[in-house]
């Protein structure tokens, strides 16, 4: 059961981040008026992507997470992982403040802030990948998790 979790979990988090990659990509398309931004294309691809692709994965992400913290809730790399996954939530919540303005016509930025935001992601792909696959048991001087203390 926990192998399967975690693959279901993984693929969740593949397919979110691939969402966080390609949307603000459409933003920039929007903003620099390619073909991807007429409304009649942009406007459906988005909120599909945003609301029936992203949002999901991204639920399903977070819940099969929570699951899977019950089996192995100890060390430092875990906090460090959630701190992670929480800049990744707010990326995603922003991408929805930012694809509700622009379907209202009221752009705030411009396609350089878009191309930026479109590599934040990347980094905290990264920064997972690279937590989760070294599993430090504290973040340098800090002393480990309480949890280590009674053994």
């Amino acid at each position: 059961m926990y192998f399967w979790l975690k693959v279901l979990h993984i693929a969740a988090m593949a397919v979110w981040f691939t969402g966080l990659f390609f949307l603000p990509r459409l933003f920039v398309a929007h903003q620099r008026g390619e073909i991807d931004a007429d409304r009649a294309y942009f406007n459906p691809a988005a909120n599909l992507l945003f609301f029936r692709i992203m949002t999901p994965a991204a639920l399903v992400t977070t819940v099969i997470g929570a699951i899977l913290m019950a089996w192995n809730p100890d060390g430092a790399w875990l906090v460090m992982k959630l701190a992670v996954v929480t800049l990744a939530i707010l990326i995603h919540l922003y991408l929805g403040v930012i694809l509700y303005q622009l379907g209202q016509g009221k752009p705030r930025h411009g396609p350089w802030f878009y191309r930026t935001l479109g590599w934040i992601p990347l980094a905290l792909i990264l920064a997972i990948a690279a937590l989760t696959g070294a599993k430090p048991d504290t973040a340098g001087d800090l002393p480990p998790p309480p949890i280590h203390a009674g053994r």
